[in-house]
This record gives structure tokens, sequence and C-alpha cells, in this order.
């Protein structure tokens, strides 16, 4: 299983970005896929993730109302719309594949991030 996140860039708080993440191998529509994200000096930390069917999906609470996640199963690509953006949102943003029945927290495979850097 690969993943490959894009859609990163420099932005002005306030503003928006929509990052994708196409997954080849496996069957994409038998698992969820999610993001964490890394801020510099700090933990990596769940932002969001939705179902193999899209049914359910769940954010971090500094994400909640500003953040939406969509998966095209015809395309094998999930992406996270972000909204209203804020400098605290800078960080490296990894999508990842968790397995079913597996906790949204608890994925086996990462891609390798795309850098989103918000300016104030």
């Amino acid at each position: 299983v690969q993943l490959q996140a894009s859609g990163g860039g420099l932005v002005q708080a306030g503003d928006s970005l929509r990052l994708s993440c196409t997954v080849s191998g496996g069957t994409f529509s038998s698992y969820s896929v999610g993001w964490f994200r890394q801020a510099p000096g700090k933990e990596r930390e769940f932002v969001s993730a939705i179902s193999r069917s899209g049914g359910s999906t769940d954010f971090a609470d500094s994400v909640k109302g500003r953040f939406t996640i969509s998966r095209d199963n015809a395309k094998n690509t999930v992406y996270l719309q972000m909204n209203n953006l804020k400098p605290e949102d800078t960080a490296v943003y990894y999508c990842n594949r968790v397995p079913n029945g597996v906790p949204f927290t608890q994925p086996d495979y990462w891609g390798q991030g795309t850098l989103v850097t918000v300016s104030s």
C-alpha cells in the first residue's frame, strides 16, 4: 500500500487549502483513511479520518467546524478541505490507512507528508 499526499503550500490566515491523498495497492474501499499532522517541535497528532464508506468521520476538536473530509472511491482519493486556516495549523500533514475495525487513531500505513504553512 502506498499513500501520496499533495496539496500543501503557503497561505495566509483565513485562506483555504484542499489536501489530497491518493492510495495505491489494496482495496481502497475496504479501509478507512485519515490525516495526522506534526508541527515543528511537537508530537504528531490526529486531525481527521473517514470510514471506508464515507458514512463516518471524525475530527480533532481544534479543526472541527473548519475542516471537512471526503473520499472518492472511484479515484482512490481522500480529500481534506481546510477552511479558515490559522497559523497554528502550520504542520506537515500525513495521510494514512486505517484497517477495518481499528480506531481511526491507529493507522498502519503512512504517506510521506505535505507541508502546510499558514502565515499571520
